[in-house]
């Protein structure tokens, strides 16, 4: 089954109405906001300064001179005193034995007759791709066979390549094209690689460093959009334009297929193998939430009638729709949210007729699902847990078929191998348990054989986890995941981390945290896991109430939660740190000039903070169907609201915080986190600042860097929160 969302992994950052219909609830505790003397200390007002629109603009040259200065002399302070801190490097090599354990589950992907698997460990600290038979991987210890070593190739040729993934030829696998990053930016390298001979094809396709969409048509052709040279790239900076490229032939040369807007996100081209027959698309996304796909036959595309903003896919010659709003066709209307089937003849025949695989309720969302041979696959959530499901194809429509799984849990679902098998595979874990692989069957009613198990990276003996809502300022009901130790006394004493997200349909779900177990639980801490809108925990609604004008819904529901918290005595203000990356970067921003008064430190990851030039840096203007258009002038004065760096003010004692990014960052700017620690610094405010020069997005390329990132993390909070090192 192809999921037509062309470099989604890459550009997702980790739809405005009404609020959603609110979960059933017990009723709400009152909420309490509480101040205390050492979060709202005023400063000294600072001299007035000339009117500068932005002063600090020189931080955005990510490789300038002057501003890797002023990173090496932030890392070296922040270093210094965290480096210092009692437990850091304890901390820090724990976390890099449980990232680099051998004894972790390898990530199964079949392709094949054999089970493919990228590994890293403190040995191969780049990673190896290798493979093994399904017989052999279900062994404790299988016998891996080597297809490529990285740390061997980077070596070879002086690069610090970074694994971005490999795209293989169906249906022999023998070609692959990979995607190397240099020191983990999202842009990469094309090589193809030959898994037979297992070394580089001498001669075969090649791109250069871009964020390049390159998908195989056959073992002489490839559908390619890159960056051709000027005008060939969106304001994103994703491709502008698909062309077919014949082997041996060079890039320039290459026909031009289909031509987008230089205002759209992406466009890309893909040849889907499905079930034996092999369908062209052109998939051209105006934006984050919409795209228009076109079927290609010889030089003529026809343009599948679709609502914009649904995804579409394909299994088995049905078009599958997962809608985003409610649609009315044919004279049926059907709910935002649903995902709906049909025969794809059909509906290119101009048939409307469909069928419902998943109905929305207002506490229900749908996370994911996937094709099998004969069979399909939905990932429910459900008050934010999930439940797995299997539809069986009949003469009368498909039957549904709940999957045994345990409850307040999260789970992964893949297909075995959706061309040859009813098989899957099921990943489960939950805030205390570690993951669990499991194979299934869609055709056999037996419990789906355990084939692997991580090991618990810490002690979760005597911790409880419970479920818990807020009330939001709008009156809706916003949940929440605690984890504690059992009997919590209820007298602000505990030291309490909070997370968030809430952006871009993203769900947090109660997933197993091996580093916050180890590095926050294990030491007494309490840890929570904000479910705001803006994420997809409710559907689209969900996300959409916290769109654009109305994002300051997902700010009052994190707020909401953190208030909940104080006013039930789990936590006080100066015991309560937060912590996001990304878009949950710009909440801890908002949180920290909405609120100052709120929290007892932040760490800020990644971050977006410059809402009024987040669409000229990098790949910003991709978000503006989230965030707004700081263009325009409506959109433009709500992100005035509340884009932290515009909103810091002099006179005001912010909550300590930590900010970290890496140089290499090509998605969120690098810039961002600088200029808001600039400015910060010159309102006299005592703060950190960590950039690592490799990393991406991700903010670490290798499991050493996120051992060291995530040990800063974890050392910083215990340092201002009061949280003992073990």
């Amino acid at each position: 089954m192809r999921t037509l969302a062309p470099l989604l992994g890459a550009i997702l950052l980790a739809a405005c109405g009404a609020p959603p219909t609110p979960p059933p609830t017990p009723p709400p505790a009152a909420t309490v906001a509480t101040a205390t003397t050492a979060t709202t200390e005023a400063l000294p007002m600072s001299k007035p300064e000339p009117k500068v629109e932005d002063p600090y603009l020189w931080l955005e040259e990510v490789l300038g001179d002057k501003p890797l200065s002023w990173v090496a002399e932030r890392n070296a302070t922040s270093k210094a005193e965290l480096e210092a801190a009692p437990g850091f490097g304890a901390l820090r090599d724990r976390l890099r034995r449980i990232y680099d354990s051998k004894e972790k589950i390898p990530t199964p992907q079949v392709r094949g007759k054999y089970v493919y698997n990228f590994w890293r460990d403190d040995t191969n600290p780049r990673g190896l791709y290798r493979r093994a038979t399904l017989a052999e991987y279900k062994k404790p210890a299988p016998k891996w066979e080597l297809v490529l070593d990285l740390d061997a190739l980077a070596k070879a040729e002086k690069e610090n390549w970074v694994w971005h993934g490999a795209d293989c030829l169906y249906p022999k696998y023998e070609r692959c094209l990979l995607h190397l990053s240099r020191g983990g930016a999202d842009a990469s390298v094309l090589r193809e690689f030959d898994t037979v001979k297992k070394q580089m094809v001498e001669g075969g396709f090649t791109l250069p460093e871009a964020k390049s969409s390159v998908h195989w048509k056959d073992i002489d052709t490839v559908y390619v959009g890159t960056d051709f040279g000027p005008g060939s790239l969106t304001d994103s900076g994703y491709p502008r334009i698909v062309k077919e490229w014949k082997r041996g032939t060079k890039l320039e040369a290459a026909k031009t297929l289909f031509e987008g807007q230089k205002t759209d996100m992406v466009v890309s081209g893909e040849r889907q193998f499905d079930h034996g027959k092999e369908i062209d698309w052109i998939s051209r996304s105006p934006s984050f939430f919409t795209e228009e796909l076109h079927v290609r036959n010889g030089d003529k595309y026809e343009k599948i009638d679709k609502p914009e903003d649904a995804e579409a896919s394909v299994w088995d010659g049905q078009l599958l729709l997962r809608l985003r709003s409610a649609w009315t066709i044919a004279g049926k209307t059907w709910p935002a949210g649903a995902l709906l089937s049909t025969p794809l003849a059909d509906y290119r025949a101009g048939k409307r007729e469909m069928i419902m695989l998943f109905e929305p309720k207002p506490n229900t969302s749908l996370e994911s699902y996937m094709g099998l041979k004969t069979a399909f696959m939905t990932v429910e959530l459900e008050d934010v847990k999930s439940s797995v499901f299997v539809h069986t194809r009949t003469k009368n429509g498909f039957v549904r078929t709940k999957v045994d799984t345990s409850p307040m849990s999260s789970v992964w679902a893949w297909a075995y191998d959706e061309h040859t098998s009813d098989d899957y595979w099921l990943m489960e874990s939950n805030f205390t348990a570690p993951e669990t692989l499991a194979l299934g069957s869609a055709t056999k009613k037996t419990r789906a054989e355990v084939v692997k198990k991580n090991p618990a990276f810490f002690e979760a003996a005597g911790l409880e986890v419970v479920q818990r809502f807020a009330t939001s300022k709008d009156g809706t009901k916003v949940p929440y995941f605690q984890i504690a130790k059992k009997n919590l006394p209820l007298d602000g004493s505990a030291p309490t981390l909070l997370e968030g997200y809430g952006g871009f349909e993203a769900s947090m779900t109660p997933s197993y945290h091996a580093a916050t177990g180890a590095g926050w639980l294990e030491r007494g801490g309490v840890y929570v896991v904000a479910n705001i809108r803006g994420g997809g925990e409710y559907g689209p609604a969900w996300h959409q109430a916290a769109l654009k004008e109305n994002r300051q819904r997902a700010y009052d529901d994190f707020i909401a939660i953190a208030e909940d918290l104080v006013a039930r005595k789990v936590t006080t203000t100066a015991k309560l740190g937060i912590m996001g990356g990304s878009n949950g970067g710009l909440l801890m921003g908002v949180m920290m000039t909405q609120r100052p008064d709120l929290f007892g430190a932040i760490v800020c990851r990644v971050p977006l903070l410059d809402m009024m030039r987040y669409h000229k840096l990098l790949a910003g203007a991709s978000w503006m169907e989230e965030y707004g258009d700081p263009d325009k002038p409506e959109e433009r004065a709500a992100l005035a609201k509340f884009s932290p760096y515009q909103n810091l003010k002099s006179g005001t004692r912010y909550p300590r915080t930590l900010f970290t990014t890496s140089t290499r960052d090509d998605r969120v700017h690098p810039g961002h986190a600088r200029k808001m620690v600039a400015r910060l610094l010159e309102l006299g405010q005592d703060l950190l600042y960590y950039e690592n020069t490799e990393g991406g997005h991700g903010g670490a390329a290798n499991n050493e860097q996120r051992a060291y990132m995530d040990a800063l993390a974890f050392t910083f909070l215990g340092k201002q929160l009061g949280l003992p090192a073990k």
